[in-house]
């Protein structure tokens, strides 16, 4: 059964929201639905900040909904023990879904300014809905009616946003282009069993670097120097490598980002899904007409930490290496710091 968690936030000193209509529309919805029986809606309100840890736990909803007010960059209202506003920041939201990341499929923040916390989410959340403005009651009612409709009736959360949105347009609201969704389309709808590396009893090696001697890096015959790689199964001491980075215009950024992620996928590690996340925010930011270089940095930079706390990380460096070589060098001076997480220098 899908678990939907609405929580709502009316805080006595911001103005009245009719909160309690959109939470009967959205039940009123499922209960229309001939698949009422595979959902079920929890309604929480008057949330207070602790409350947030301790109903995602308890509930283990798939689909976080909330209703509220929101402020921009200092982050979504929700009540102090007085009833009052207390503001819970961007980051701390981006913390906490972290935690959550494996349970919680979509989030929806039905409140103003929300935008920059559904960005932040995304960073562990596959599918969030944000407002990149203002959005009076009646919008935001009829967007959460048109995006359930669309979810009881068994489609994905793409159509169930693009439904919504249609649903404020279909009113004749001009506020139907104000919600917006973060959404990324995983390649593995369920995590693929990994396949146990084989060891050399002697040297404690992975198979793949058996019989491997030579440690120089080619990258367009540019590279110079050599490393020196030592440790065990899970730990890698590496001597730093001297490369000369190839024309950033001569890379195929995207090939570059595949190949990486094709090697770090095959990882062992329980961070598994933080990483797919990272490289699927840095794919979708290379796609645009004009990707932000420094959103790609940090995505992969995310990717590249999180492997190397993954077992076996030591016995893919030198396959890394190459690749990471040419992606700095399309990123940029700002980003040649990535080349150090895999022994290499300018």
């Amino acid at each position: 059964m899908t678990k939907i968690l609405i929580l709502s936030a009316n805080p006595k000193n911001t103005s009245n929201l009719r909160l309690d209509e959109e939470v009967r529309e959205i039940k009123n919805t499922l209960q229309l639905s001939p698949h009422r029986d595979e959902f079920e809606i929890i309604t929480e309100s008057a949330l207070q900040v602790d409350d947030l840890t301790r109903f995602l736990s308890h509930h283990q909803p798939t689909i976080v909904h909330f209703s509220g007010h929101g402020s921009g960059t200092d982050g979504l209202a929700l009540e102090d023990n007085y009833g009052h506003q207390q503001l819970v920041s961007t980051q701390a939201l981006a913390k906490l879904f972290d935690l959550f990341q494996q349970q919680v499929e979509c989030v929806v923040l039905n409140a103003c300014y929300s935008e920059t916390q559904a960005a932040a989410i995304h960073q562990h959340i596959d599918c969030v809905v944000g407002m990149n403005q203002a959005i009076g009651d009646k919008a935001a009612i009829k967007f959460s009616v048109g995006f359930y409709t669309a979810l009881f009736s068994g489609r994905d959360y793409q159509d169930c946003f693009d439904m919504g949105c249609t649903s404020i347009d279909l009113q004749g609201i001009p506020e139907y282009a104000t919600p917006e969704i973060k959404i990324r389309r995983r390649r593995y709808q369920r995590e693929q069993p990994i396949k146990p590396v084989k060891s050399d009893k002697n040297n404690d090696m992975s198979n793949d670097n058996q019989g491997s001697q030579n440690r120089s890096v080619s990258v367009g015959g540019s590279v110079t120097g050599s490393a020196i790689q030592t440790g065990d199964y899970d730990t890698a001491n590496i001597n730093y490598q001297q490369v000369s980075l190839p024309a950033p215009e001569t890379v195929n950024i995207q090939a570059e980002l595949n190949t990486l992620r094709e090697i770090i996928e095959k990882l062992k590690t329980s961070d598994r899904r933080k990483i797919e996340n990272a490289f699927e925010d840095a794919q979708e930011e290379i796609k645009k007409p004009q990707a932000d270089k420094d959103e790609v940095g940090e995505a992969l930079n995310r990717a590249l930490k999180y492997a190397k706390k993954a077992e076996g990380f030591a016995s893919v460096v030198e396959k890394i290496q190459p690749h990471l070589a040419k992606t700095t060098a399309w990123l940029g001076d700002n980003w040649h710091k990535l080349l150090g997480l895999v022994g290499l220098t300018i």
